[in-house]
């Protein structure tokens, strides 16, 4: 037989055996490529899940410490007092007499509105009033040489009637000029248009020679007051009934804790506030209550429109545990935690998160000081199964050998 043959050495199959190139040959191999690719897979099983390692996951010891729980709100500054300056009369600007953004007091001078149609009424109300008098004067003088006639019956009573009506008419008349006359002198005082309070100005709406209060009062500046300023901000519905948990449980009272405001870059401000206001209902687009602060703002620095935060420090007397926020789970307005026993079992238990401190939440029921909880890789546990729990400092540690392990250099033979 010539070296590379296929050949049964069977007595039975040995006619079976052609030489190199026969056909029993072709036969025979193709047989043998279709037994390999048939059987290989077929022999190779995928591995069952109870055969695969339990997940590696990272755990945290639940603490119990006295720490201050810290509450922060986001919101914005306002002004207790914007003030609207408006013309109250129709007439031309005639000179503007502040700076803008200048602080102002009550009564500065602001606007000089045009005075000369406003002088030539008063005039006129002037003449009206002296007029009325005079009549006033005549009618009285008429009802005094009338009564001692209609007395000694030589004129008709009528005539005395008359006269007395007509000094009543002409007291009337004599008010309505006093009326007139007033009212010329309000409206030519409305010319000199001042601060009516005090704060800071902003700029100005509009410029010399423009025409103002044509059909309706026209906006010439804004003045806000910013010595206090307020902080507005929207408290959930969640936090506020938490808050009133707190309030019963450890006898506080978030109207007398001091309020911290954080601004924008992140500085703080020196002057420390107070919450005033609470709205009475919680709005219903948004599920939040509008609450408001005040701060001092002696230097003026805080401006309305200006966002922030105000932190508000609660300082309980009692130990609390504290559980990292990616370590709870929220579903449905309820909160869960992976617990991870001494047989290394992972277990789903819901829990009570009250408020929270940091990056970490206050839970109030469910967890004792001591228990292992999973922080990172509960996507993985599955309830009653076994885990690989390991700490901070276990996982570093790993990651720190495997590195070495990749970077040590491989012998040569």
């Amino acid at each position: 037989m010539q070296p590379g043959s296929l050949c049964l050495t069977d007595r039975a199959t040995a006619s079976l055996c052609p030489g190199p190139s026969g056909r029993w040959r072709r036969v025979l191999s193709w047989g043998a490529f279709l037994a390999t690719v048939l059987f290989v897979p077929g022999c190779t099983k995928p591995p069952s899940p109870s055969s695969l390692p339990p997940p590696v996951v990272l755990i945290a010891e639940v603490t119990a410490s006295n720490v201050p729980v810290v509450i922060e709100y986001i919101g914005q500054l306002d002004s207790p007092q914007n003030v609207e300056v408006r013309a109250r009369v129709e007439a031309f600007v005639e000179k503007i007499l502040f700076t803008e953004g200048a602080t102002v007091n009550q009564g500065d001078p602001l606007y000089l509105l045009d005075t000369k149609p406003f002088l030539e009424r008063l005039e006129a109300a002037k003449g009206g009033l002296a007029e009325a008098r005079a009549a006033l004067n005549k009618y009285e003088k008429d009802v005094a040489r009338l009564r001692p006639l209609a007395e000694k019956r030589a004129i008709p009573q009528q005539d005395l009637d008359n006269a007395i009506a007509s000094v009543d008419v002409g007291r009337a008349n004599v008010q309505t000029a006093e009326a007139r006359l007033k009212s010329s002198e309000l409206d030519l005082s409305y010319c000199d248009v001042r601060a009516p309070a005090s704060g800071r100005i902003g700029a100005k709406e509009v410029s010399v020679g423009e025409l103002v209060g044509k059909g309706q009062p026209t906006l010439l500046a804004t003045i806000s007051q910013l010595d206090p300023i307020w902080f507005y901000g929207s408290i959930s519905e969640v936090d506020y009934l938490r808050g009133l948990e707190v309030e019963r449980r450890f006898g506080l009272r978030f109207i007398d804790v001091p309020l911290t405001l954080i601004l924008a870059d992140g500085s703080e401000h020196a002057e420390p506030g107070k919450w005033v206001f609470a709205d009475r209902a919680v709005d219903t687009t948004t599920g939040t209550l509008r609450a408001r602060a005040v701060f001092p703002n002696p230097g003026g620095a805080l401006r309305p429109g200006m966002f922030g935060r105000v932190r508000m420090v609660l300082r309980i007397d009692r130990p609390s545990l504290l559980v990292p926020q990616r370590a709870v789970q929220e579903l449905q307005g309820k909160h869960f935690v992976w617990v991870v026993d001494d047989a290394k079992t992972a277990m789903q238990r819901p829990v009570k998160a009250g408020v929270r401190f940091g990056s970490a939440w206050v839970i109030d029921e469910g967890l004792k000081a001591g228990e292992r909880i999973i922080v990172e890789g509960a996507q993985k546990a599955r309830q009653g199964a076994p885990v690989q729990p390991m700490t901070a400092e276990e996982m570093a540690q790993a990651a720190a050998a495997r590195q070495a392990g990749a970077q040590k250099p491989v012998a040569k033979e």
